[in-house]
């Protein structure tokens, strides 16, 4: 079959290639006894996500997809029957024409591919570009040159992300270290001039602020693991009326006045199975944030998994009485660095929150509370390990 120059033709060329490698019926499945499998429909160069551009031997355009308008934003029409150069002008961030570095048609014959690369089309439009060299045999003159074009707002954005998390990060860590830094600078220079109240203060303040920077490490290590999907459970039975117990009892203890906080159990509840940190983890920030954040009474209600919500197990809510949350803001509560209206904290809590819940094969939502406040709730399942069940 030949390379057209029309765009009916270079479809049929790219359809005809896929459809060569259909797997053919053997020779048992073609009796009479066996019915025939109905064909699969071939699969057009439109049904690809990303841009697909082929030329010919020539250099001239005989394919160029869907994806690949969108991503050029070059008509079809006025592609097809073009020299590939002409259609992609594309340039290297340094300025150099990327065909003519590259060569395909009369550089070395023992090339096979072009790795994906960062390229720039006209205007300073960032595109992803990888290329395959068809030959009929090895060494052969080219064929077709087959190029795959792939947007990079989502490289983009990963990228972005990364960068805020390293501003923030760098932002989280210069204060408590200054305030080490300065404060045990302070005492070595200074230590007969301060009394002991004095010396007790700065190191008190020493050790608050080597707190933080544990704790912001720790969150960046639980961030990289529920990314990577490398979260680990130790599976234990959990007593979460107990935990959540514990730490009203720890916040009161902190100075906070018991009439602040009601706990509500209805029994009996599951035997829960789950990583007894990680659980702690959870109830610590969203108690932390209805208490810092909210206002009124703090209500932590805890009851088994009634119909409709999923598996067996055990449903948590966590609310307050508060301004709430604003409507606007509830899809990105569970975002990296979302802080709300007031300030403080790494904005990294909600997010560890959702992957350590949805690590252990729960579910996590937050709406309003009945009296105005935020309302957390939170599903962990049974999960009995495999011996158990």
């Amino acid at each position: 079959m030949a390379d057209g120059g029309t765009e009916g033709g270079a479809r049929e060329v790219v359809a005809g290639e896929w459809r060569g490698r259909v797997r053919a019926p053997a020779a048992e499945e073609t009796a009479a006894s066996v019915p025939a499998p109905r064909p699969a429909a071939p699969l057009r160069p439109d049904d690809l996500p990303d841009g697909l551009v082929v030329a010919d031997a020539r250099g001239i355009v005989t394919c160029f997809n869907t994806a690949a308008e969108r991503i050029t934003r070059v008509p079809a029409e006025a592609a097809l029957g073009s020299p590939l150069e002409e259609v992609l002008p594309l340039e290297d961030l340094h300025g150099q024409r990327w065909w003519r570095l590259t060569d395909p048609y009369g550089g070395l014959a023992i090339r096979t591919r072009q790795p994906e690369k960062n390229l720039l089309l006209p205007g300073g439009r960032e595109v992803l570009v990888s290329a395959q060299y068809v030959r009929t045999r090895p060494r052969g003159r080219l064929e077709r040159l087959v190029v795959s074009l792939r947007d990079t707002g989502a490289r983009r954005r990963t990228e972005r992300s990364h960068a805020e998390l390293i501003a923030t990060v760098a932002h989280e860590l210069r204060s408590p270290l200054t305030s080490v830094k300065g404060f045990t600078a302070t005492l070595l220079a200074k230590w007969e001039r301060f009394n002991d109240d004095q010396k007790r203060l700065m190191l008190e303040t020493v050790d608050a602020d080597a707190h933080r920077v544990t704790r912001l490490i720790t969150e960046l290590l639980d961030i990289s693991r529920i990314d990577a999907g490398r979260m680990e459970l130790r599976r234990q039975p959990v007593d979460i009326a107990g935990a959540a117990a514990r730490h009203v009892q720890a916040h009161i203890a902190a100075g906070r006045s018991p009439g602040r906080f009601l706990v509500s159990v209805r029994r009996p509840l599951p035997a829960l199975w789950a990583d007894p940190d990680k659980v702690d983890q959870v109830l610590s920030n969203l108690l932390e944030n209805a208490v810092r954040h909210g206002g009124g009474t703090v209500t932590i209600d805890i009851a088994p998994t009634g119909g409709g919500e999923g598996p067996e197990g055990t449903v948590i809510t966590v609310s307050d009485e508060g301004q709430g949350i604003p409507e606007e803001s509830m899809n990105r509560v569970f975002t990296r660095f979302w802080r709300g209206s007031k300030r403080g904290g790494t904005g990294l809590g909600l997010y560890i929150v959702k992957g350590i819940v949805e690590v252990h094969g729960g579910w996590i939502t937050v709406g309003r509370a009945p009296r105005g406040g935020a309302c957390f709730r939170f599903m962990l399942p049974v999960a009995l390990p495999a011996h158990l069940q």
